[in-house]
């Protein structure tokens, strides 16, 4: 059975930082919602170690790249511990050129965020893929719910 999160709303908001860190394609303000030893796993399945490597690894990927926005929705948080919780997300990423969120791009984060003192961070953040193979209905699903969020 699950319950809400005593601290739920704060959670979610350390995970739509990110995200918004990304939009706003900081390296910086993604690595504010970190811990120091965080890890971050893409959606390509490159990784990245630590708060201040991670933001070093951002800015120069915002650099040379022109990045989709994130658009995501948290469908749980979950306690594993006293100051460990599990955050279970869908996210989309919104096509450059044509305003319009693109299915390929869709993925599920899972984080696992910790209380660093009296604030909750992000300790590992993974993207994966979300494709659906052979569901063309569930990628629909998705995509409209996606959409809803934005």
């Amino acid at each position: 059975m699950s319950t809400t999160h005593p601290d739920d709303a704060e959670i979610r908001s350390v995970y739509a930082e990110y995200l918004a860190g990304w939009n706003a394609r900081s390296g910086a303000r993604i690595s504010a919602v970190l811990t120091d030893d965080g890890d971050v796993v893409g959606f390509d399945g490159s990784a990245a170690h630590g708060r201040l490597q991670i933001a070093a690894d951002m800015r120069r990927l915002f650099a040379d790249h022109q990045t989709p926005a994130y658009v995501g929705v948290v469908r749980s948080v979950r306690a594993v511990a006293e100051d460990v919780a599990v955050v279970h997300a869908v996210a989309g990423m919104v096509d450059v050129d044509a305003d319009r969120l693109d299915p390929a791009l869709h993925a599920v984060h899972t984080a696992v965020v910790v209380k660093d003192g009296r604030r909750w961070k992000i300790s590992v953040l993974t993207a994966t893929p979300a494709r659906y193979h052979g569901r063309p209905a569930a990628v629909a699903e998705l995509t409209a719910e996606l959409e809803a969020a934005r």
